[in-house]
């Protein structure tokens, strides 16, 4: 009896630590309600923070290797390296982002989230901002990352005006 008690829990006790382990390792689920719009707003701040100080391996993992960008003045964009790249020779030190106004957050169901809003921006050393435009990023939350999957970034024009 002893044996076959001694048996069982030899082959059951490392089911159960792996069960133990896959549960550790498992992500948190998807956020939703005002949790999603928090996390999503987070992650806004931190890849144009990424963006403004030109820190290109932290943006850069705020994309899917495949992404697609479309962007309305420079075309279709479809890889990381590409958007990187693009970010390097056209925005580092040269031009910063800001948000105008609040970003709209919408779930995904089972995917991710939706992110839009206005944005405008400001050559590095101008005393205002001399173009805005819009934008709406599809977020995907795999494996516990988050990483936008398409952006489309539309509606530039100049600013009359420029904001101060």
């Amino acid at each position: 009896m002893r044996n076959v008690l001694h048996t069982r829990l030899t082959c059951l006790l490392p089911a159960l630590f792996a069960i133990g382990m896959a549960h550790a390792e498992s992500p948190a689920p998807l956020p939703t309600g005002d949790a999603l719009v928090r996390v999503v707003n987070e992650l806004d701040t931190k890849v144009f923070d990424a963006y403004n100080t030109c820190d290109l391996d932290t943006f850069g993992k705020y994309f899917a290797d495949d992404v697609e960008f479309y962007h309305d003045k420079g075309g279709l964009m479809t890889s990381r390296d590409a958007v990187v790249d693009a970010t390097r020779r056209n925005i580092c030190h040269k031009v910063r982002r800001e948000l105008v106004g609040k970003l709209e957050v919408y779930p995904i169901k089972d995917f991710g989230a939706i992110e839009a809003g206005t944005h405008r921006f400001c050559e590095i050393g101008s005393k205002g901002c001399q173009g805005q435009g819009k934008f709406l990023h599809i977020w995907r939350y795999k494996d516990g990352q988050w990483q936008m999957t398409r952006v489309v970034s539309y509606d530039h024009r100049s600013l009359e005006n420029p904001v101060k």
